[in-house]
């Protein structure tokens, strides 16, 4: 028997419901809680997901810090997300899976253990870290976005000692802001996203 991954959706209608919109949005107190209440999130199989927007799949999308500089990596061999093969990124995370809380239970504990599963699937984290939300993520403009949902939060390093656990994670290495500017271009929509509004977030550092 070949494996479905399952991931967690949410209804595109709830999320109209709520406010939909483009980009960044700090108010996550005002969405997360309602995503996770029973009744709200199932998980279906990915390919259905991908293939549907009427359901928003539930991503975190942890951008990790040290001082001013922000981890950047390329989407190499072996990503999860062909669509963004190649592209530059400065977040780490991926799909809620199913094993990571039943439907009817996935709460907002089963929801950090899925996000820092996620983290430490794809880095080694030799440093202490603070974590915390930071802002929902939404781009309705091209397919990927359409049928994912961004909950984006920084995992701020006290030193810079991480290594990537997975061979899509290529050229990871800290850089400056200005930097990541000049190689705009190249990154996913949603690094784009995220940097263009990083100065309004309430970061740490």
């Amino acid at each position: 028997m070949s494996f479905t991954e399952q991931v967690l959706v949410i209804r595109r209608a709830l999320f109209d419901e709520l406010g939909s919109f483009h980009g960044l949005n700090p108010e996550i107190n005002r969405y997360l809680p309602v995503f996770l209440q029973t009744g709200n999130h199932f998980f279906v199989p990915r390919g259905k997901a991908e293939e549907d927007p009427s359901l928003k799949q539930l991503i975190p999308y942890v951008v990790v810090t040290f001082g001013e500089k922000i981890l950047h990596y390329r989407r190499g061999s072996g990503s999860g997300e062909t669509r963004l093969l190649k592209k530059g990124s400065v977040g780490i995370g991926g799909h809620i899976n199913d094993g990571d809380g039943s439907g009817e239970a996935f709460d907002s504990a089963a929801y950090q253990r899925a996000l820092m599963r996620e983290l430490q699937e794809e880095l080694s984290l030799g440093s202490a870290f603070i974590e915390r939300p930071l802002a929902l993520l939404n781009d309705d403009s091209n397919p990927v976005g359409a049928v994912h949902l961004g909950i984006v939060h920084q995992c701020h390093l006290a030193e810079p000692e991480v290594t990537a656990n997975e061979e899509s994670i290529a050229e990871l290495g800290f850089l400056s802001r200005e930097e990541l500017a000049e190689r705009n271009d190249q990154l996913e929509s949603w690094s784009q996203i995220v940097l263009e509004g990083w100065g309004n977030l309430r970061t740490i550092g």
